[in-house]
Order: C-alpha cells, then structure tokens, then sequence
C-alpha cells in the first residue's frame, strides 16, 4: 500500500512538473508569435505604457524604451517608455554614433539612406530622455528609433515639445510616454531601403500617480512652426483614431473614458525647464557597462567617418570603435 502510494505521489509531481513547462512554453511560443524580443522583454511585458499588442507587432524591448517595429515602412510605429525624474539628469552626451537594431531580424535602415536626403534622424525616443546611462544613450541612436524629419520640425517645434515631457517628468515625477509617426500607405519614401517619410507625428503622455491621473496627446505635421504647443495638444482618443493605435491598455474603462475622451490644458504646467547636463567622470563607470555599450557598436559594420582627400565621405565600412575605417585611423 505504501508502494503504491509513494507511486502516485511520483506521478502527481511529474505530472506537475510536464504541465508547467507546457504553459511555459506555450508562453514562450506567444510572445515569439507577437514578435516579442530583447532581454528585457519579460520584465516590461505587463508596464502601463505598452500600448495593445496583436500578432502583428513587431515588438523589441531594449533597456529603457519598447518600440513596434514595422518592416513596411522601415520605421517603429510606436516607441513607448517611462521617464522618471531621476531620469531626466543628463549624465552622459549624445554619441551621435547611429547604428542598426540587432534585435531586428529584417533589418533597419541606416547611414546610406538618409545620406543626402535632406531629412534628419529624427529621435523617437529622443536622446536627452537617456542621458541617465552610457547603454541607454547608445541604444537610443538604434536606427529603429530613427524617422526621417524635416530639419526644421525635428530641431524646433518637435524638440520643444520633447524639452516639455522631461519638464512635466521632473513636476510630476514619473510620465509614461508613447510617441511615433504617423504611418499610410503612399508615402514617399528615402534611401534604398524605402523609409517612409510621414506626414504627421504624435505624442501621447500619462501622469499616473497616487494624487493625480491625467492624459494629453498631440499631433504635429512634419514642418517647421512657431505655434504654441497647447496649439497641438488633443485628447488621446483622437491620436487613437489617427493611428489605430489603443494607447493605455492597462487602465481601468472608467479611468480611459475620462483621460482619453477630452484634453484638458489648464491640468499641465506650460513652462520649460532647462536641463544642465553633468557630464561623467569616465572612472566611474563600470567596466561591464563601457563593455556593452562598445559591443553595441562593434556588431554592426559602419561607414568610415572620415573624409577623402577630395572631401567626400570615405566610402568603406569598419567595426571600429572609432568608426574609422584601417586607412583613417581604425582597425
């Protein structure tokens, strides 16, 4: 009897054993179906900013921000992070070293593409919200973080409406931010590669706290403009219609039909801070982080930096450090 006993017991706990697995790995199959990848993919799949997911999206996680990647038009349609009041502390500069996303299986686009074309890498993500950290900073110029903007939207009134989120970060402490183009068929395109050049940008923002729950969205036409940026804000149910997109999943119904039915403009403060960056004492950064973030760079092959004699960009690539090709200085 107690033979049998024993038995069953080893075959409830194998039993046990089999099930949770299976459900492990149906798990891992659905986030593999969805497109879910990176190393931080499991500790951000439940965050409040994620917007829903279908299987069509493409979905990465990198260290501080998620993105949906949409291979059609070579572009991210949404990027989405949290951004603290800590986090708005620049400690490290822009590398301004552009590279391709390794976590994009199809590949993103890259330096050929928007050579020449007249259109800026503009930052989804932008790299002031990463300054906290040397592999943020450089995973914020991955290409799948790029979107080609005209010079004077990206420098102007886009970057003000940046400096106002790392301002209300700092007023409020944490904002959950989900930002992106606005992607159709039939839009021109640059480079080889065909990045689609949008018309339109959006942003949508959440305070979520204890004391206050608020939202706001807006949408700006990739040109340049002087206007006020209460001029673009607009309920969140709007950039939702615009871009098929269901932002704030997480919140409660009662919760999203108030935040995202109407935009009210006198709940946000309107003044800018401006941030001092603190630049870092490289002897305090940790070895293992100076090591990822070189690794980020030495993935990929690059074109040289440099210039010819005649003055035009060296054409060969290089996995150098420097990004300089043998002849200029690399290796």
């Amino acid at each position: 009897m107690k033979n049998i006993l024993m038995l069953i017991s080893i075959l409830f706990c194998l039993s046990f054993l089999l099930l949770r697995q299976f459900s492990n790995a149906q798990e891992r199959l659905k986030q593999n179906d969805m497109g879910v990848f990176g190393e931080h993919a499991i500790h951000r799949l439940d965050s409040i900013e994620i917007p829903k997911l279908d299987h069509q999206d493409h979905v990465i996680y990198h260290t501080a921000y998620t993105l949906s990647y949409n291979e059609k038009h070579e572009q991210a349609s949404w990027v989405a992070y949290e951004l603290t009041q800590n986090e708005t502390k620049i400690i490290y500069s822009r590398t301004n070293k552009f590279i391709p996303d390794p976590y994009v299986a199809t590949k993103t686009a890259n330096d050929n593409d928007y050579l020449g074309s007249g259109y800026d890498r503009g930052h989804l993500a932008p790299a002031s919200d990463m300054g906290w950290s040397l592999t943020t900073m450089t995973e914020s110029f991955y290409y799948s973080n790029m979107s080609p903007q005209v010079p004077s939207f990206n420098r102007g009134i886009w970057k003000k409406l940046e400096e106002q989120v790392r301002t209300w970060a700092i007023e409020y402490d944490t904002v959950y931010v989900v930002t992106g183009p606005v992607l159709k068929d039939g839009l021109p395109t640059i480079g080889k590669n065909k990045v689609s050049i949008p018309e339109y940008y959006y942003k949508v923002v959440l305070e979520y706290s204890k004391s206050d729950v608020k939202g706001i969205g807006f949408v700006m036409k990739n040109e340049s403009s002087v206007d006020p940026l209460q001029n673009f804000a607009v309920p969140i149910d709007s950039v939702e219609k615009l871009t098929g997109i269901d932002f704030f999943p997480k919140l409660s119904d009662d919760q999203e039909r108030t935040i995202e039915k109407t935009v009210c403009k006198d709940c946000w403060t309107w003044k800018i801070q401006k941030i001092k960056s603190k630049k870092v004492d490289q002897s305090d950064v940790s070895e293992s982080e100076k090591s990822k973030s070189k690794n980020l760079f030495l993935q990929h092959s690059l074109q040289c930096t440099a210039n010819t004699k005649s003055g035009s960009r060296c054409k060969r690539t290089t996995k150098s450090a420097n990004q300089k090709c043998f002849q200029h200085g690399g290796y």
